[in-house]
């Protein structure tokens, strides 16, 4: 087992000042694969004064000073790709197959889209009035990031940081920490100043709060549950410091009986259940036009059937366990909850999947005639669960999408490119993909009302960590 206890501040691995053992957990075997240390308020403010001291310096770098060790930094990354995915596959209970063509390829997407965007990026310009405006690093920067895509967050919070030239303080996850372990070891290799990154482990009640709450840290990036967003902007509410949040999802996928339902509706139910169904912005939510819902259910239920779960140790494109028992039970009871209030099962149902008694194993399951006001149409229930709803009008569609506390993603199925247009230009999400259009890098991430605030990915990432100045001269300068 991993001995993985010490945290990483100020250019040196350093020992937690008070031990407190965390054992990390297989999801597939629940078998423990390290130890780590569970840090507190003390070891973030030795993180914090790292950050604080190495700002002074760091922030008068120039841009090719950054780009030449972000440059270095994607070099190491591309050569020990393999090690992060298999570590992503170890913790998260991701399978490899996903592991390496999903979670660890976004630490080569996002970072080369923030190379490309701050090589775009104006720190200057003069305004038609003569004044000057000027683009800052915002200071020390607390970043907490969620186990369910460990190394996305990690690089769409810590590569704008130090690209702007600000420093940060990292608090990964607790039940995925060992690719921020080995993404600090990176960032070392690379070259980047000691105290610019810091890495403590530790959980939110502790170390998050401390890093919100901190008077040194000018800005909080936070990615989770809408709830810790909540305490983290109240936390950081008597510093007014900034704060971005990119929280939870519940995004509806609305599909028009004029739609390629084939290929639309079991491309839902992939994406739905994508990542054990642990993505924000999952399209949880499937509307289908009255005309065409028979049909929809048809090809959602043989899609369903269709999906495996396996070994994430082994090649393929199956589902992994969930990530904890913790996330195992909630999934659970919402689960329970489709059933108890009347929805139909298509597929899946209660239970671990035959054959899989050991590990946080569920069974893709898929609800048909739910109705917007059920749990599980309400609930982000991060599992590999779908939700059916038909509807009969584009009206009631566009109604029924935006009828969420959420805002992140919306999906939308048609053949008509005038109403694609029209219906993502009344959904209330930060995100509209059309047709299966994926999300590109470089593009920005994030979401409307309780989805959070913020942008993150390219150069809308980078100035979320930018402070404006306005330089004004004499006239006759």
């Amino acid at each position: 087992m991993r001995n993985e206890r010490k945290f990483y501040i100020d250019g040196q691995w350093v020992d937690p000042l008070k031990p407190n053992d965390l054992e990390v957990i297989n999801p597939a075997t629940e078998k423990p694969i390290a130890v780590i240390s569970m840090g507190t308020a003390a070891d973030i403010d030795r993180a914090v004064a790292a950050a604080k001291r190495a700002f002074a310096t760091y922030s008068q770098t120039s841009v090719e000073e950054r780009l030449a060790l972000l440059e270095k930094l994607l070099e190491i990354y591309k050569r020990r790709y393999e090690e992060m995915a298999r570590t992503i596959t170890a913790e998260l209970g991701a399978p490899i197959t996903m592991s390496t063509e999903q979670q660890a390829d976004v630490g080569v997407g996002h970072l080369q889209g923030f190379i490309d965007a701050l090589k775009r990026l104006k720190t200057r310009e003069v305004l038609p009035n003569g004044d000057v405006v000027r683009r800052e690093p915002i200071g020390v920067c607390g970043l907490i990031t969620p186990w369910n895509w460990p190394i996305n967050q990690i690089v769409l919070k810590v590569v704008p940081a130090l690209a702007t030239g600000s420093t940060c303080v990292l608090k990964p996850s607790e039940f995925t920490p060992l690719n921020a372990i080995l993404y600090a070891e990176m960032v070392h290799e690379a070259g980047f100043p000691a105290g610019t990154f810091n890495l403590v482990n530790g959980d939110g009640l502790e170390c998050g709060a401390a890093l919100s709450r901190h008077t040194y840290v000018d800005m909080m990036s936070f990615t989770g549950s809408t709830r810790a967003g909540i305490a983290v902007s109240k936390d950081a509410a008597e510093t007014v410091k900034r704060v971005t949040l990119e929280l939870g999802g519940k995004s509806p996928n609305v599909v028009f009986a004029d739609s390629d339902l084939e290929e639309g509706v079991a491309d839902g139910v992939a994406q739905c259940f994508n990542n054990s169904g642990q993505s924000c912005d999952a399209p949880t939510r499937m509307l289908v036009e009255r005309s065409a819902y028979d049909k929809a259910l048809e090809i959602a239920e043989r899609a369903g059937g269709q999906a495996e779960v396996g070994n994430p140790e082994e090649e393929g494109t199956h589902i992994g366990p969930l990530v904890s028992h913790i996330q195992f039970g909630r999934v659970q009871t919402l689960i329970e909850a489709g059933v108890a209030e009347g929805a139909r099962l298509l597929v899946g149902g209660p239970g671990k999947p035959e054959g899989f008694e050991t590990g946080y194993f569920v069974k893709p399951t898929i609800f048909a005639d739910v109705n917007n006001d059920m749990r599980i149409a309400r609930e982000e229930v991060f599992g590999p669960v779908l939700s059916i709803i038909p509807f009969d009008t584009e009206e009631e569609a566009i109604a029924i999408a935006n009828d969420t506390a959420y805002g992140l993603a919306a999906y939308v199925q048609t053949g008509d490119p005038d109403r694609a247009d029209r219906v993502a230009s009344r959904l209330r999400a930060g995100m509209v993909h059309i047709n299966g259009a994926t999300h590109r890098y470089g593009s920005p991430f994030g979401g409307y009302k309780q989805s959070g605030n913020g942008r993150e990915g390219g150069i809308f990432g980078l100035e979320d960590f930018l402070e404006i100045k306005t330089v004004h001269h004499p006239a006759r300068m």
